[in-house]
């Protein structure tokens, strides 16, 4: 997710392409990586990876769809053992380690999901993403799975697609993100330490702000409870998501002002800030 041709006047400026993930850096510190999911990399790739970012950054990987949608969690040892043997240079700078389970992974599934938390790397952090509906419904299955993920301290990974839901489906981004994301409840559970919160926005900037009051009451409460939230803001195409993580950041920067954990300011480049402040935002 760090890599978008479409930053190059927010985010990266005249930097070498090679450069992207070090100034993407210098700017948030987490980022999704995305692409472990379709592939695993070199482990060349890793230590470059590794080498572009400072000591507190955070990456979060998704485990490769091999094992989570092909291999559904069974029998899947010998991939976990060479997936963590390629990523082991990013070990000390991976916040989080991904599962990411098909729409098809359902209550019945739980004891394979019990048993594989068993077979990961013990030590690491964990997030898992259901979609089946059974985990929205506030029933036994959505309790059984919280139970499980409290009992592993895994982090149940919080998806809010309202924003991008609200919008027509009037543009092609639109049209796909409606196809692809799941229109599923926003259910803020902390089922650990680090709770991850994918903020899917909506295309017109200020229509953002009616959708994050609730996180502006949450994710406070949280840090206020010792937790350490994560939070992914996306747009459609996510060609403008620089402009919309930054403006979301400063009004949650604002809930934070006299907290004892304030936030450190962060800004794009120079040539995006009047942009940025014509969004429609009160800063």
């Amino acid at each position: 997710m760090w890599s978008q041709n479409h930053w190059q006047h927010s985010v990266y400026g005249n930097n070498d392409p090679s450069q992207r993930l070090s100034r993407y850096a210098d700017i948030f510190n987490t980022v999704e990586g995305n692409t472990t999911f379709y592939a695993t990399p070199s482990i060349t790739q890793a230590k470059i990876w590794r080498a572009a970012v400072n000591q507190d950054f955070r990456f979060t990987f998704k485990l490769p769809k091999h094992i989570t949608h092909e291999l559904k969690l069974h029998n899947a040892g010998p991939a976990l053992t060479q997936f963590f043997s390629v990523m082991a240079p990013l070990l000390d700078v991976t916040g989080m380690w991904k599962i990411q389970l098909p729409a098809s992974f359902g209550p019945q599934h739980l004891p394979v999901l019990a048993q594989f938390l068993t077979q990961v790397p013990q030590g690491l952090t964990y997030g898992v993403e259901v979609r089946h509906p059974a985990f929205f419904a506030k029933g036994d299955a959505e309790r059984d799975l919280n139970r499980l993920l409290i009992s592993h301290q895994c982090n149940r990974i919080i998806m809010d697609t309202r924003p991008v839901f609200a919008a027509p489906p009037t543009s092609e981004a639109v049209i796909d993100a409606h196809q692809k994301k799941p229109k599923v409840p926003v259910h803020a559970i902390a089922t650990a330490q680090h709770p991850v919160v994918r903020f899917i926005g909506h295309p017109q900037a200020e229509a953002n702000v009616h959708f994050f009051q609730n996180w502006l009451k949450k994710l406070p409460l949280w840090i206020a409870q010792g937790k350490q939230p994560y939070l992914f803001i996306h747009t459609p195409d996510n060609h403008h998501a620089p402009q919309l993580a930054v403006d979301l950041y400063r009004l949650l920067q604002q809930q934070l002002i006299d907290s004892p954990t304030p936030l450190n300011d962060i800004n794009l480049l120079a040539q995006h800030q009047d942009a940025t402040a014509q969004m429609g935002f009160d800063l």
